[in-house]
């Protein structure tokens, strides 16, 4: 990971959230190899008594300079977790060996087997089973203080550099950590957005396989670039999410009678209803648009291949009366439910086309 270039403007100005933990962390780094890091803190505007204070907060900003300035001085990207130094561009390698693969599984799979040739003391590997993809990553040998941070950081870097390959966020269904919950805690959800597990078996990050399936959008020139200032991938949350619409009409199928407003659409997908909004408005679509489109797919089919009556299938499909229905079904196909099962007019063009 080489060295950032300084953010512009005063480091301390901004959102306070990362905790002195990874700040003190990184001075542990320099204690193990017999380093002051005094030039690090005052690069970052660190006080060094504020080291003392566990429960002080540093910003974004403040944290990059840290690190970038650490991986420099100490000449090791993982800052001391590990038993050998991880030299100056370790993870520049990685980042290209990974570059060429022609979807995200594959390169997250080379990135996992080439971290082997770096260090054995951890362990990343990528699995997938029943639609759900998981990165895992298992301690080799005791990382001491070290552990949260390393497993954090990689964790979380992985995780940038996924959703940079593909220029799309890559919502967690899941973070979970073997250690218990510390006391910052509560920031673990801004940097792994979603639910988050302490005492939870090994250190991973669940998510749609779907994704695995994303071609990569990035080239070698993207990659220089990147690399010249790496570190905001380890805070920055990518705001487009190129399988939004899939998954919302995902949730609209699997729960049509419960997801009948934007709340609780918003709230199964672990985002708040405006965010939900304006992503959709930035990948063409509207919420509206897709819970017609699931309810009439859902609601032809019943009409089709079932006996139900078309009050339950009113309901099966979200509405809660079958007189709402009925108006909705003829404004999407010009017919009354009943006449389009019986085989009216168009029926048969209606129920094979999509909007």
């Amino acid at each position: 990971m080489p060295h950032s270039p300084l953010p512009a403007g005063d480091p301390t100005q901004g959102a306070k959230a990362t905790p002195m933990a990874f700040i003190q962390a990184i001075v542990a780094a320099y204690r193990r190899y017999g380093r002051d890091p005094a030039a690090a803190l005052a690069r970052a505007h660190i006080a060094p008594q504020q080291l003392a204070d566990d429960g002080a907060r540093v910003t974004a900003a403040q944290m990059e300079l840290m690190s970038g300035y650490a991986m420099q001085e100490l000449d090791d990207e993982a800052l001391g977790w590990f038993s050998r130094r991880l030299p100056w561009g370790s993870y520049g390698m990685l980042c290209r060996a990974s570059l060429t693969a022609p979807n995200l599984g594959l390169a997250l799979k080379r990135w996992c087997r080439h971290h082997r040739l770096l260090t054995e003391d951890i362990a990343l590997s990528l699995q997938e089973s029943e639609g759900e993809a998981a990165l895992i990553l298992e301690p080799r040998r005791e990382l001491g203080e070290m552990s949260e941070f390393c497993q954090v950081t990689c964790l979380r870097y992985v995780l940038g550099y996924a959703c940079w390959l593909v220029d799309s966020r890559i919502p967690l269904r899941r973070a979970t950590f073997p250690f218990a919950a510390p006391a910052h805690g509560a920031v673990y959800p801004l940097i792994f957005p979603g639910p988050v597990a302490f005492e939870a078996g090994p250190a991973a990050l669940r998510f749609d396989a779907a994704y695995l399936a994303l071609p990569l959008r990035r080239d070698e020139a993207a990659l220089r670039q990147m690399l010249a200032r790496a570190l905001p991938l380890t805070v920055l949350q990518y705001r487009r999410d190129r399988l939004l619409v899939q998954r919302v009409r995902q949730v609209l199928a699997a729960e049509p009678e419960s997801m009948v407003t934007a709340e609780a659409v918003a709230a199964r997908l672990h985002l708040s209803s405006r965010s939900l909004h304006r992503q959709l408005r930035e990948e063409g679509a509207a919420l509206q648009e897709l819970k017609d489109e699931v309810r009439r797919g859902r609601a032809v089919e019943l009409l089709q291949r079932t006996d139900r009556p078309v009050k339950q299938v009113a309901r099966d499909v979200g509405f809660r009366n079958e007189k709402s229905f009925a108006r909705a079904f003829r404004q999407w196909t010009g017919l009354a439910p009943g006449v389009f099962r019986a085989g009216g007019s168009g029926a048969g063009e209606v129920g094979g086309s999509r909007p």
